[in-house]
């Protein structure tokens, strides 16, 4: 018996060992592959603290000689980011709106409301996530070209009052379809038509759905550069933020004009969408596994 239990005691003192063993390599896996993640934003913050000279520099420095805080001053004072600026938070107010409250609507006919068809039109509207952007590109850039809407902020805007994509949209009707069926009949019983029905029960309920929504298109259309780049036909265009931090050059004469300046820019955008993670990362987190009669 003593043997037996001095036996148990060393298979007890083992596989003690194995786990720190085991938890002392995942923990070195997870630093190791978190630093890897956190190198390219600590380089762009070391470059946004040296001068043009030394970013521009062949030779490889990843500390400045003297931080150069001045460099993000040299962002508050330059008109063409603060013009930047407010055009992004147009485009940002207005798809806050627009794509939750069309997606949600949207989904509330497919959800609670029955019509011929719905079932065809709910799937045919799924098969176009399945599309690359670069097919519909084409077509919408000669019909923006054709209604005017080229060189302005209107293709960034007026589109999303559709739901902001099928994505959104199925999700939002997921989440109504979570909600129980008792609350929409009774109002049903109360004489309430489709639209009271969405702006007093289903609106209010979606709020969990909605803060998931507007967070993702406001960190989405926050760091957009690639649909600035598209719309723009020459330098009359309104520029976004992002636009002018990665491609508008300062001074237009080479790649290497205002780095620094550029890499200040894109460390101060960073913050706007590490701050909205650090508030709401319970939400981004549960997503669209929320209960319907959560928050």
């Amino acid at each position: 018996m003593q043997k037996v239990g001095e036996n148990n005691a060393s298979l007890n003192v083992r596989e003690k060992k194995r786990k720190k063993v085991s938890e002392i390599c995942i923990y070195a896996l997870m630093t190791l592959i978190g630093l890897i993640l956190v190198m390219p934003y600590f380089y762009m913050v070391m470059k946004s603290l040296m001068t043009q000279e030394e970013v521009i520099s062949p030779q490889i420095k990843f500390f400045p000689a003297k931080p150069q805080f001045s460099n993000y001053a040299q962002i508050l004072q330059d008109k063409g980011y603060l013009s930047a600026f407010g055009n992004t938070m147009k485009v940002i107010l207005f798809n806050l709106i627009a794509v939750p409250v069309s997606a949600t609507f949207i989904a509330f006919g497919f959800a609670r409301c029955e019509f011929v068809g719905k079932k065809p039109l709910f799937a045919f509207m799924l098969s176009t996530m399945m599309l690359p952007g670069v097919v519909t590109q084409i077509p919408l850039y000669i019909l923006y070209t054709r209604i005017g809407w080229i060189n302005t902020l209107l293709p960034m805007t007026i589109p999303n009052l559709t739901g902001g994509g099928a994505l959104y949209i199925f999700l939002a009707r997921s989440f109504i379809q979570s909600l129980p069926k008792e609350i929409d009949n009774a109002a049903k019983i109360d004489g309430a038509g489709p639209l009271r029905r969405y702006f007093s029960m289903a609106l209010p309920l979606c709020k969990p759905i909605i803060i998931y929504i507007m967070i993702n298109v406001f960190t989405s259309n926050w760091g957009d550069y690639y649909g600035p780049l598209v719309w723009r036909l020459d330098d009359a265009f309104p520029a976004t933020l992002a636009y002018k931090v990665f491609y508008l050059l300062q001074n237009g004469a080479t790649g290497n004009d205002q780095v620094h300046i550029r890499m200040a820019a894109g460390v101060m955008m960073s913050l706007v969408p590490a701050t909205l993670f650090f508030i709401f990362q319970k939400q981004l987190i549960e997503g669209v596994a929320m209960d319907g009669l959560k928050g």
